[in-house]
């Protein structure tokens, strides 16, 4: 048995099919050969590797408005709530730096309401959390 990947081997046997059918119908000289057996061979290494389509992305809220005191708004889907890193991740199968660079935000873009994030700084503090020796 071969030890290439079964890709490999299929591209090349047909690679010699494509190329032996061309050659039988068209003249092709001797020196033009090699290249169209590498023309053909990338050709059908391609295929199946559709590049993503470079589409202007349009965010459902502008950006400057996707951030409020009490809420942040998914560019994606215009979704509100108090944190967008698990709809991020549930809904849209993103990360928060993905995110980010998906729509070119800035490294330090709130994914977190900013009144929510007092609300739970004021909690903390309350409880007592992260001081060191209570007691």
């Amino acid at each position: 048995m071969s030890d290439e990947p079964p890709a490999v081997s299929s591209n090349r046997e047909l690679t010699t099919e494509i190329v032996a059918a061309y050659v039988r119908r068209n003249q092709v000289e001797a020196e033009q050969l090699a290249s169209l057996i590498s023309t053909v061979h990338a050709a059908l290494g391609q295929l199946g590797n559709q590049p993503e389509p470079s589409v202007e992305r349009t965010p459902a809220v502008p950006i400057r408005r996707s951030v409020t005191r009490d809420h942040v708004i998914c560019l994606e889907c215009a979704w509100k709530g108090s944190i967008l890193r698990g709809h991020l991740k549930t809904r849209h199968g993103l990360e928060v730096d993905e995110y980010r660079a998906r729509w070119k935000l800035q490294p330090d873009h709130a994914v977190t309401a900013p009144g929510y994030s007092e609300r739970r700084s004021t909690l903390a503090k309350q409880l007592g959390l992260g001081r060191l020796g209570r007691g």
